[in-house]
């Protein structure tokens, strides 16, 4: 009999996910919601039909073990690399301006046509990302070893 993989198997592992569909998607967004990162760590390489962000996230696959044992949340430093990308468009997002810090919503999915579509990033404060993409092809990875945030708490959205 086999068992699929539990969370608490993970241990305390660096990330290192892949997303190749919309479910995939799903996962790396509520993973990366709250990342903040300075506009000047996007990268667009458009020969390599890649498309990279140098983000701070918020450590959510952690907030239950870091409130049980009394700890404090923490942030780690990761990679949102996507792959195959053929466009990349914005809105209310500054070119390089590593003083203006971005944070991340949610990452949503339009599907097109033979698996092809666009990647949303949705930045706070009416920002966005648009990836057209011949595929989903993302990677999360962590880089870095976790940090205390610095704000000490779990980020909130009252509504």
């Amino acid at each position: 009999m086999t068992e699929d993989a539990r969370f608490e198997d993970g241990g305390e592992a660096p990330l290192r996910l892949m997303a190749v569909d919309a479910e995939d998607l799903q996962v790396v967004s509520a993973l990366t919601q709250d990342a903040v990162f300075p506009a000047n760590e996007i990268g667009w390489y458009p020969a390599e039909r890649r498309f990279a962000i140098l983000i701070n996230r918020f450590r959510w696959e952690d907030l239950d073990a870091a409130q049980k044992r009394g700890r404090q949340v923490e942030r780690v430093q990761s990679v949102l690399m996507f792959q195959c990308v053929m466009n990349v468009q914005s809105q209310g997002v500054p070119q390089g301006d590593a003083d203006t810090v971005l944070s991340i919503l949610s990452l949503d999915w339009k599907a097109g046509e033979d698996g092809a579509g666009s990647i949303l990033l949705n930045l706070a404060g009416d920002g966005v990302i648009k990836l057209d993409v011949e595929a989903i092809e993302i990677m999360l990875k962590d880089v870095t070893r976790p940090y205390i945030a610095p704000s000490h708490q779990a980020p909130s959205h009252p509504e």
